[in-house]
């Protein structure tokens, strides 16, 4: 019969759902120079913890997950040379990391991960805790959260009798200059949590926290409500891109 071949062929196809063993996914080996690097990182990183590694190291760290079978130090280092530093990077918008030539789907949700993490480790340090005792560590929160967001968010803390912090909400968002903030909203929500005081905090994009004069008119406002009804606004914080600036400490409140 004419084309016909016996099923012996080897140029037969694979029936469907096979492939050849030197072509399986599960069979291609680490080349031995990837693994080696990776094992003295995690072995460097388990001894002497994250604070002796520079950051393109630790980000080949988190890299390593996404794609378990490349050199990524180039792309650890294309990363930050895009966006800065560590923080950066974790913090970039999802839009802005797919830009990067390199990072796909994997690697941006790798990042992504870390970042969501970090958030919910340093705010667990400062919710149901008392302010005064945990200040610091309230900072950390703001800066890990806010600190490298390209536009600006208004956060509300609320605390109860004791300065212990009750909730913590995103209350807006907005551009990279301007962010929309209704006092009468504030001072509901305030009442919704039986908050007896109030912490203020949003970020300026541009890395400068210097407070501008409606920054100083709405913290008046939202001071105002709060007060005829009993509550206490403690502190307006602007978060910069490496420092804050407190409305308490230079006299605005």
């Amino acid at each position: 019969m004419v084309g016909s071949r016996s099923f012996s062929d080897a140029s037969l196809p694979l029936f469907a759902g096979t492939a050849p063993a030197s072509k399986r996914p599960e069979t291609v080996k680490q080349p031995s120079y990837i693994r080696d690097h990776r094992k003295r990182l995690r072995d460097r990183f388990l001894s002497g913890g994250a604070t002796a590694m520079p950051d393109y190291e630790l980000l080949e760290l988190v890299l390593f997950r996404a794609v378990p079978r490349q050199d990524m130090k180039p792309l650890a280092r294309q990363l930050l040379e895009v966006f800065g530093d560590f923080n950066a990077v974790i913090s970039a918008p999802l839009p802005r990391l797919l830009e990067v030539a390199g990072v796909g789907e994997a690697v941006a949700t790798e990042l992504k991960i870390v970042e969501a993490a970090s958030h919910r480790l340093s705010r667990a340090r400062v919710l149901q805790r008392q302010v005064i005792s945990s200040w610091d560590a309230l900072l950390d929160y703001c800066h890990t959260t806010m600190a490298h967001r390209e536009t600006e968010q208004f956060r509300v803390f609320f605390l109860d009798r004791k300065n212990v912090l009750i909730a913590d909400e995103e209350q807006a968002q907005g551009t990279v200059d301007h962010v929309p903030v209704y006092p009468r909203e504030v001072v509901k929500r305030a009442l919704e949590h039986n908050a007896s005081a109030l912490i203020l905090v949003h970020n300026h994009p541009s890395g400068d926290p210097t407070p501008s004069s409606a920054d100083i008119d709405m913290t008046g406002q939202i001071r105002d409500a709060a007060r005829t009804l009993g509550i206490e606004l403690h502190d307006h914080i602007i978060i910069g891109r490496s420092c804050e600036i407190s409305f308490r400490a230079r006299g605005f409140l």
